[in-house]
């Protein structure tokens, strides 16, 4: 209480003071009116180390200092509290400098005039004593508004702090703050920061700022120290292609290593900088999601760091015996992905709680965000710790069931003028999660439990397929627009549901029939999409991608031996539907064969825009790889069928009839002639499979030349001719290439070459699966529908399909490829047995 000697009117005269000291802390040591100099990024790099300019930044941010006193709660006699503070709360406003404070004058004159309305003798003997009351919240008023400006000061010179910190390591010359200083004073910075945030009487309302710098500096770091990582000049053991020295006691790399490493920055250093945005994460407790939203961020772009480069598939890594690869010595990358999995899983459920129910029901970029470091940490925790987390807390099963409630979110997007599309992408991150976690064998089958695909099955949004656009058709005729068409938005939708069932199709072994019934359910739930995609009227990029992930799905989904495994009561009729639609799956793929199958497939498709050379050139090496799956998936899927029919031939089923007629067609003298399509209901001839050999065998040495060379120009970067290591960049960076450093162009060339060496080595083995499929199709079916007269011009037509020419490249195939990687020998001993099959005599 005051005394009564004291005015209300003496407090008119704070009202419009100014706060006191907002920013304590020692000065820079010798720094001290430099007031010219710290007007611009020079003044702060203007020192002949980087030490210093460390100490300058970090002096500005001891400076600010993060603690606050705060006023002590009123504590009122006569007025009730709440109502108080909601009178308070009206007469709040923001001053010319934009700070909220509140109307001391006004407060003052509401407070009078309610004294002033108050009747009776108790209230005129009162008086006194609502005036000393008043005074009291008068007082109380004047020291928020001192609090309220200054944390806006504390909060605008922390934000100028770190936008100068920004432009520091933004827009400073490479010669003027070297990569390994760069990187300590990240670290410093960010350890500094961390720790005054953390500190029990710092003030929250400087989280978001912090949280904002936190990002900021940690998207650095991950940039800085990944940047030091270099491509391997020579293909060999991966632990010898780099040098990522993360160890604080390495200063610089062996001499013979061809790699430059960095040390700056040590891993325990790394470590403190986990544990530290840890704790910050925690501190925030149930509130403060948009801070979280930043520090997820940051978490992500840390544990970047860990993440081994894209390396080239030089095929030469099979011929390590598996006691090499077990015993061999732990790579810097999986010691700190391990050690980081280990920090994060000491934090036990708390830190769990918090980022799963941030993924379940954050606002939109907090989920995503959240759901994108779900997704990295499962993919490093051996220990299934937080699958095991996720599955037994209900959190996964939550996801699971709030696909049904995106359907109808979903399907509004299809529409022509969409709303945001901040569903979709919330979607989008959720079917990536999902789908990391059907990767690990545990996880497929707990999504299993929670019948994801059943989920899937219920969404009307699948159904939805929009018309295809005639201009849109062989590539892109229109420039790209910021918001997809309907099409490309269908397409983010269906893609990532095929994605899953194609994973799950494949990890979940254990249960891998009752995997496949509900995706055999799946795909007739949305029958009429799942046709329309395999007749593929348009051949474009999506499209493929569409067919290649379908394909694959149904080689291992629809067969007719699943429908024991379905969970639903099938009576005859029921049944007759369901192979009906397992027939008319196979027929549909069967005739893909002749469209994609051959060296003229790639004719189909037109890529326009050529001016977009590195588009065109990135949309044709996809195009390629999915046309190529898409005839290895269906040869699967004849796989599937004839083992499945081979116990017994009163359940074989014809995939081909007994004719070479499209080999010969095709190897006449116009091989330019495109044939003709075989409707889906008429069964195609052995002729098809028979190219598809020929064409494989082709295609396979064209690909391994084309491998060869690239890996022999990753091994030469520098020794490239100026255009060629311009085009190679112009794959990578459409424009602009002109101005980037040399360094910088042979970054880039190196990345466009691993890319397309593992491009190649991806199509090897597709062209390899292919060929060997092949043995699993029995010539001598016994079919009654096949006379004998099929079977004589059979024989007559496979000698000179199967000539030597085509015999010879088969083993020299094997000899290049199958000797490192898988079947050695197979194929030797399969040519033996055609030409057996060839030599026997007609009777």
């Amino acid at each position: 209480m005051l005394g009564p000697e004291f005015k209300p009117w003496d407090w008119l005269s704070l009202c419009d003071t100014e706060p006191l000291c907002y920013l304590a802390g020692p000065k820079a040591d010798g720094e001290g009116g430099a007031e010219d100099e710290n007007r611009s990024v020079s003044g702060f790099l203007h020192f002949d180390t980087a030490t210093k300019v460390r100490r300058k930044i970090l002096s500005i941010l001891d400076s600010i200092d993060f603690s606050q006193e705060i006023p002590e709660p009123l504590q009122l006699d006569f007025f009730d509290r709440s109502q108080i503070e909601q009178v308070i709360a009206n007469c709040e406003h923001k001053n010319l400098r934009g700070q909220t404070v509140c109307n001391v004058k006004l407060l003052h004159r509401v407070l009078v005039a309610e004294v002033n309305a108050l009747q009776g003798m108790a209230a005129i003997g009162q008086r006194p004593l609502l005036m000393e009351e008043i005074s009291t919240i008068l007082q109380y008023v004047v020291g928020r508004n001192k609090l309220l400006q200054c944390l806006h000061a504390k909060r605008h010179a922390l934000e100028s702090w770190r936008q100068l910190v920004e432009i520091i390591l933004t827009a400073c010359p490479q010669d003027l703050i070297q990569a390994e200083d760069r990187q300590l004073i990240i670290r410093d910075i960010l350890q500094d920061v961390h720790d005054k945030i953390l500190d029990d009487e710092a003030a929250q309302e400087l989280m978001p700022v912090v949280a904002g710098a936190v990002f900021t500096l940690t998207a650095h770091l991950s940039q800085a120290v990944r940047t030091d990582q270099k491509q391997p000049l020579v293909p060999g053991p991966r632990e010898a292609n780099y040098a990522f020295v993360l160890d604080s006691s390495f200063t610089s790399p062996p001499a013979e290593s061809p790699l430059v490493g960095f040390a700056s920055t040590g891993d325990s250093s790394l470590h403190i900088i986990l544990k530290k945005l840890l704790d910050f994460i925690l501190k925030t407790g149930g509130g403060f999601q948009r801070v979280r939203t930043h520090l997820y961020g940051s978490l992500l772009y840390y544990l970047q760091i860990a993440q081994r480069p894209d390396e080239p598939d030089t095929l030469e890594a099979a011929k390590k015996t598996m006691w090499e690869r077990l015993t061999a010595p732990e790579d810097v990358f999986s010691k700190l992905q391990r050690e980081n999995i280990a920090i994060i899983e000491s934090y036990g459920a708390a830190l769990m709680e918090v980022v799963c129910r941030d993924a379940c029901d954050g606002h939109e970029i907090g989920r995503m965000l959240a759901l994108a470091l779900l997704d990295r940490i499962v993919s490093v925790d051996k220990q299934q710790q937080w699958l095991l987390y996720i599955s037994n807390s209900g959190y996964l099963k939550v996801l699971v069931d709030s696909l049904v409630d995106d359907d109808r979110t979903l399907q509004s997007l299809l529409t022509p003028q969409p709303p945001l599309l901040k569903a979709l992408y919330t979607y989008e991150s959720k079917m990536a999660f999902l789908t990391r976690v059907a990767k690990i064998q545990q996880g497929a089958l707990e999504l299993l439990r929670s019948g994801v695909i059943v989920r899937l099955a219920q969404c009307q949004v699948y159904n939805m397929r929009p018309e295809m656009d005639p201009q849109g058709m062989f590539g892109m005729r229109e420039p790209p627009v910021f918001i997809p068409t309907p099409v490309d938005r269908y397409r983010q939708i269906l893609l990532p549901a095929l994605q899953l069932c194609q994973v799950i199709l494949t990890s979940s072994m254990a249960q891998h029939l009752q995997a496949a019934g509900q995706v055999l359910q799946f795909l007739i739930s949305h029958s009429d999409t799942i046709q329309a995609i395999l007749r593929c009227q348009d051949v474009s990029a999506g499209s493929l991608q569409e067919l290649a992930l379908l394909t694959g799905i149904i080689s291992k989904a629809a067969l007719p031996g699943i429908l024991s495994e379905l969970d639903v009561d099938v009576n005859e009729g029921s049944l007759m539907e369901l192979q009906g639609h397992i027939g008319r799956f196979q027929r549909q793929c069967l005739g893909l064969l002749s469209r994609f199958g051959g060296s003229d497939r790639l004719r189909q498709f037109k890529f326009q825009d050529e001016n977009v050379e590195g588009d065109r050139v990135s949309k044709k090496d996809e195009v390629e790889l999915a046309m190529q799956q898409i005839c290895a998936n269906v040869m699967e899927y004849c796989q599937s069928f004839m083992f499945q029919s081979s116990p017994t031939f009163q359940h074989a089923v014809c995939l081909f009839t007994p004719s070479l007629s499209e080999t010969i067609n095709r190897d006449g003298p116009r091989q330019d002639t495109q044939a003709p399509v075989v409707p889906y209901w008429r069964l195609p001839g052995l002729g098809i499979i028979v190219y598809l050999l020929k064409q494989s065998a082709n295609d396979f040495f064209s690909y391994y030349d084309s491998h060869r060379q690239s890996v022999n120009k990753l091994q030469n970067v520098e020794q490239l001719p100026p255009d060629e290591i311009k085009e190679l960049c112009q794959s990578v960076m459409l424009s602009g290439v002109d101005k980037i450093s040399t360094t910088q162009k042979y970054v880039l060339a190196r990345r466009r070459l691993v890319k397309l060496i593992n491009n190649r080595a991806k199509l090897l083995s597709l062209c390899s699966y292919s060929f060997a499929s092949e043995a699993n199709l029995d010539f001598k079916s016994g079919l009654t529908v096949v006379s004998q007269h099929d079977i004589d011009q059979l024989q007559t037509d496979a000698v000179n399909a199967f000539g030597e020419s085509l015999q010879k490249k088969l083993l020299d195939i094997e000899g290049l490829y199958s000797k490192v990687r898988s079947r050695y020998s197979f194929i030797q001993a399969l040519v033996r047995r055609i030409r057996g099959l060839l030599r026997v005599s007609r009777n």
